[in-house]
C-alpha cells in the first residue's frame, strides 16, 4: 500500500507541474463497518486505469464512472456512497452506512492567454488571476506589453502575434482571449490560434464584424468545426460598458465553458423552484 500512495504521490505532483491530470478519490469519513477508512485513496487517469486502493469493488467503480464528468469540468466536491457504491444524500435513510469520498481532478492552473494588453486587456489578466488563471498576455507594443503595468501577469510577451502565437505551448488546458487594438490584429491572431487544442477561443468584436471574419476564414480553408467554436462576439450578456465590465463578462463566460455552466440567472431559477414548490410540485 505504501508504494501505492507513493505512486499517487508522484501522479498528483507530475499533474501539478503540467503532465497528465488524474481525479483523485479519498475517503473523508466512513461509518466504522465500512469497508474503506478515512485517507484510503484512489486516482484515475484519462485512460480509467488506476492507482491505489479505496474498497476494490463498487466505491471504485462509482469513482471511475464519476471521473469523466471531473475531468470535464476541472471539478472538486464530496460524494457519499454506501458499500455497493450507490451515492445518496444527508436526507437519505441510508445516509449513516455511507462514506465520505472527497473526488477532485488535479491539474496544473490553466493558462489564460490574453491577446492585446490594451484596457480590457489589464482587466482581463487581473480577473483572470484572481480566479486562478497562470496569466500571459501578449502584446506587440513595448510601451504595453510592460510587466510593470501587468504585475498579475505570471508571463508578458512583447513580439510579433502570429509569430508569437504560433510558438505559445497551446494545450486543452488553455482559454485565448483576443482583445487587440485593431481588427487587423485580431484576425491575423485568430487564423494563429483557431486551429489549436485551446479549450475557447474568444475574440473581441461587432456582431456584423464577426459575421465577415469567420466566412473569410472559412474560404480560406480552414476548418468549419474549428470556426464554430470560437466566441464571437465575446462574453456573457450583461450590458457590459466600460473595459472592466467587459472583462468581467468575458470572464466569466470562460468559467462558465470551463465548469460545463450554463449562463443563466441563478435568481430565477431559485423564483421559479420556489413557484413550482408552492403549486405542489416535487
Amino acid at each position: 500500500m505504501a508504494d501505492a500512495y507513493a505512486e499517487i504521490v508522484q501522479a498528483v505532483l507530475a499533474a501539478l507541474a503540467g503532465g497528465e491530470s488524474v481525479v483523485t478519490a479519498t475517503v473523508v469519513a466512513a461509518p466504522e463497518s465500512a469497508s474503506v477508512r478515512p485517507g484510503d485513496k484512489l486516482a484515475v487517469r484519462r485512460d480509467g486505469t488506476t492507482l491505489g486502493r479505496l474498497d476494490g469493488g463498487s466505491m471504485e467503480e462509482t469513482v471511475r464512472a464519476l471521473s469523466p464528468t471531473v475531468f470535464a469540468e476541472h471539478s472538486a466536491g464530496s460524494v457519499y456512497l454506501l458499500p455497493d457504491g450507490r451515492q445518496v444524500r444527508r436526507s437519505d435513510p441510508e445516509f449513516q452506512a455511507a462514506a465520505q469520498v472527497l473526488i477532485e481532478a488535479v491539474e496544473a492552473p490553466a493558462t489564460l492567454l490574453v491577446v492585446g494588453a490594451g484596457h480590457i486587456g489589464r482587466s482581463l489578466a487581473k480577473l483572470g488571476a484572481e480566479v486562478g488563471f497562470s496569466v500571459a498576455v501578449l502584446d506587440d507594443r513595448p510601451d504595453y506589453a510592460s510587466p510593470e503595468l501587468i504585475p498579475e501577469a505570471d508571463q508578458v510577451i512583447c513580439a510579433d502575434f502570429e509569430e508569437a502565437l504560433r510558438s505559445f505551448p497551446i494545450t486543452e488546458n488553455t482559454y485565448i482571449v483576443m482583445v487587440t487594438r485593431g481588427h487587423k490584429q485580431d484576425e491575423l491572431s485568430l487564423r494563429a490560434t483557431v486551429a489549436s487544442r485551446a479549450t475557447y477561443i474568444g475574440m473581441i468584436g461587432s456582431r456584423r464584424r464577426t459575421a465577415a471574419v469567420l466566412p473569410h476564414l472559412a474560404d480560406e480553408g480552414f476548418p468549419q468545426g474549428a470556426l464554430d467554436r470560437v466566441h464571437t462576439p465575446i462574453g456573457l450578456d450583461i450590458g457590459a460598458e466600460t473595459p472592466e465590465e467587459i472583462a468581467v463578462s468575458i470572464i466569466a463566460e470562460i468559467i462558465m465553458v470551463r465548469r460545463g455552466g450554463r449562463g443563466g440567472a441563478m435568481y430565477y431559477r431559485r423564483k421559479a423552484a420556489e413557484a413550482e414548490a408552492a403549486a405542489g410540485g416535487d
